[in-house]
Protein backbone atom coordinates (compact mmCIF):
# COMPACT_ATOMS: atom_id res chain seq x y z
CA UNK A 1 0.00 0.00 0.00
CA UNK A 2 1.79 3.47 -0.93
CA UNK A 3 1.05 5.99 1.74
CA UNK A 4 0.79 9.58 0.57
CA UNK A 5 0.69 12.64 2.92
CA UNK A 6 -0.31 15.70 1.36
CA UNK A 7 0.96 19.33 2.81
CA UNK A 8 -1.28 22.66 1.94
CA UNK A 9 -2.65 25.39 3.77
CA UNK A 10 -5.92 25.43 1.77
CA UNK A 11 -8.86 23.41 3.38
CA UNK A 12 -10.18 22.19 -0.39
CA UNK A 13 -6.74 21.17 -1.90
CA UNK A 14 -6.46 18.89 0.98
CA UNK A 15 -9.70 17.70 0.61
CA UNK A 16 -9.32 17.27 -3.63
CA UNK A 17 -6.63 15.47 -3.37
CA UNK A 18 -7.45 13.33 -0.20
CA UNK A 19 -10.60 12.02 -2.87
CA UNK A 20 -9.14 11.61 -6.45
CA UNK A 21 -6.07 9.94 -4.84
CA UNK A 22 -7.15 7.45 -2.10
CA UNK A 23 -7.99 4.35 -3.28
CA UNK A 24 -7.45 0.43 -1.86
CA UNK A 25 -4.03 0.55 -2.41
CA UNK A 26 -2.98 4.28 -1.66
CA UNK A 27 -3.87 5.49 1.97
CA UNK A 28 -3.67 9.44 1.81
CA UNK A 29 -3.00 11.82 5.08
CA UNK A 30 -2.87 15.46 5.14
CA UNK A 31 -1.43 18.27 6.91
CA UNK A 32 -2.42 22.14 6.77
CA UNK A 33 1.21 23.20 7.63
CA UNK A 34 4.80 22.44 7.65
CA UNK A 35 4.40 21.48 11.89
CA UNK A 36 2.12 19.06 11.45
CA UNK A 37 3.77 17.54 8.03
CA UNK A 38 6.99 16.64 10.73
CA UNK A 39 4.77 15.31 13.08
CA UNK A 40 2.97 12.96 10.73
CA UNK A 41 6.43 12.22 8.83
CA UNK A 42 7.76 11.16 12.37
CA UNK A 43 4.59 9.16 13.47
CA UNK A 44 3.69 7.62 10.06
CA UNK A 45 5.42 5.43 7.50
CA UNK A 46 5.10 7.84 4.08
CA UNK A 47 5.99 7.06 0.74
CA UNK A 48 5.50 10.14 -0.93
CA UNK A 49 4.70 13.90 0.08
CA UNK A 50 2.96 16.00 -2.08
CA UNK A 51 3.67 19.99 -0.51
CA UNK A 52 2.59 23.55 -1.57
CA UNK A 53 5.07 25.91 -1.71
CA UNK A 54 3.66 28.77 -0.07
CA UNK A 55 2.01 27.84 3.49
CA UNK A 56 1.62 29.73 6.84
CA UNK A 57 4.27 28.41 9.03
CA UNK A 58 7.84 27.55 7.17
CA UNK A 59 8.29 28.13 2.94
CA UNK A 60 7.84 24.75 1.06
CA UNK A 61 11.67 25.24 0.19
CA UNK A 62 12.71 25.11 3.74
CA UNK A 63 10.07 22.27 4.52
CA UNK A 64 11.33 20.15 1.81
CA UNK A 65 15.34 20.62 3.02
CA UNK A 66 14.11 19.57 6.18
CA UNK A 67 12.20 16.30 5.17
CA UNK A 68 15.05 15.49 2.75
CA UNK A 69 17.42 15.37 5.71
CA UNK A 70 15.40 13.88 8.44
CA UNK A 71 13.46 11.24 5.57
CA UNK A 72 15.66 11.06 2.96
CA UNK A 73 13.64 8.06 1.35
CA UNK A 74 11.14 10.07 1.26
CA UNK A 75 9.94 11.25 -2.23
CA UNK A 76 8.81 14.45 -2.35
CA UNK A 77 6.47 16.23 -5.32
CA UNK A 78 6.19 20.04 -4.88
CA UNK A 79 3.24 22.39 -6.11
CA UNK A 80 2.89 25.97 -6.52
CA UNK A 81 0.61 28.68 -7.74
CA UNK A 82 3.08 31.30 -7.54
CA UNK A 83 1.64 32.71 -3.90
CA UNK A 84 -1.78 33.66 -5.99
CA UNK A 85 -5.23 32.96 -4.30
CA UNK A 86 -8.18 31.84 -5.39
CA UNK A 87 -8.81 29.70 -8.21
CA UNK A 88 -9.05 32.33 -10.90
CA UNK A 89 -6.19 34.19 -9.47
CA UNK A 90 -3.75 31.27 -10.36
CA UNK A 91 -0.77 32.10 -12.68
CA UNK A 92 0.92 28.45 -13.59
CA UNK A 93 3.58 30.71 -16.07
CA UNK A 94 4.22 33.30 -13.60
CA UNK A 95 7.48 34.15 -13.07
CA UNK A 96 7.19 33.48 -9.16
CA UNK A 97 5.65 29.90 -10.04
CA UNK A 98 8.57 29.47 -11.86
CA UNK A 99 11.08 30.45 -9.35
CA UNK A 100 9.74 28.39 -6.67
CA UNK A 101 9.47 25.27 -8.45
CA UNK A 102 12.73 25.65 -9.54
CA UNK A 103 14.18 26.46 -5.78
CA UNK A 104 12.27 23.01 -4.81
CA UNK A 105 13.96 21.11 -7.51
CA UNK A 106 17.26 22.51 -6.21
CA UNK A 107 15.96 22.02 -2.18
CA UNK A 108 15.49 18.35 -3.18
CA UNK A 109 11.86 17.67 -4.76
CA UNK A 110 11.21 14.93 -6.91
CA UNK A 111 9.13 16.34 -9.28
CA UNK A 112 7.02 19.79 -9.28
CA UNK A 113 3.72 20.71 -10.79
CA UNK A 114 2.15 24.38 -11.17
CA UNK A 115 -1.23 24.93 -9.58
CA UNK A 116 -3.51 24.54 -10.99
CA UNK A 117 -2.96 21.27 -12.82
CA UNK A 118 -5.28 18.13 -13.97
CA UNK A 119 -5.96 14.54 -11.87
CA UNK A 120 -4.28 12.98 -14.49
CA UNK A 121 -1.22 15.19 -14.67
CA UNK A 122 -0.77 14.80 -11.03
CA UNK A 123 -1.16 10.72 -10.61
CA UNK A 124 1.31 10.85 -13.94
CA UNK A 125 3.72 12.20 -11.83
CA UNK A 126 3.15 10.25 -8.53
CA UNK A 127 3.77 7.45 -10.93
CA UNK A 128 6.69 8.84 -12.01
CA UNK A 129 8.12 9.60 -9.07
CA UNK A 130 7.67 6.85 -6.72
CA UNK A 131 8.99 4.61 -9.71
CA UNK A 132 12.23 6.33 -10.00
CA UNK A 133 15.26 5.19 -7.81
CA UNK A 134 16.40 7.88 -5.62
CA UNK A 135 19.57 9.14 -7.19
Amino acid sequence: MRRILVVDDETYVREAMQRVLGSGSVTVAAAADAAAAFVHLSEAPTDLVIIDVILPDLDGVSAIKQIRRDHPDVRIIAISGGGNFGLKAYLPEAISTSAYLAACTTAGADGVLAKPFETAELRALIEQVLSAERA
